[in-house]
Order: structure tokens, then C-alpha cells, then sequence
């Protein structure tokens, strides 16, 4: 068995729906161009607020993937 070396990346995703949405923005959008993704790590949220409303959601993440062997 071998050890797995990862690399970790910060991305900001965001949505107009919902915190997850933009967490799922993000990965998709990064699965484009990374390969061997694993996990992800939510490190800070925040919204933009429109007439007294959540108007847009922002998510900082950090995302580990594999070094390719």
C-alpha cells in the first residue's frame, strides 16, 4: 500500500440559492481541470444582502486532492 500525497487548494464558490449550492459550484467547476479530488473543508461564509434579503451566498473552501502517482 502506498501513501497518498495531497495538494490543497482554497476556492470561493458562490450561488444566489443557497451556501451548498456554492459549495457544490465550486467543486464542479474545479472537477473540470483537477483530477483525483477527495474532500473539502468549508472555511468561512459569507452572504451579500439586498433590500433586507439574503441576496448571494459566498463559501470559502479548501480542497485536497491526490497527487497523481
Amino acid at each position: 500500500m502506498t501513501a497518498h500525497v495531497y495538494k490543497i487548494v482554497e476556492l470561493v464558490g458562490s450561488s444566489s440559492e443557497s451556501s451548498d449550492a456554492a459549495i457544490r459550484n465550486a467543486i464542479e467547476r474545479a472537477s473540470e481541470t483537477l483530477t483525483h479530488l477527495d474532500w473539502f473543508e468549508v472555511v468561512e461564509t459569507r452572504g451579500h444582502i439586498v433590500n433586507g434579503r439574503v441576496g448571494h451566498f459566498q463559501v470559502t473552501l479548501k480542497v485536497g486532492f491526490r497527487i497523481a502517482e
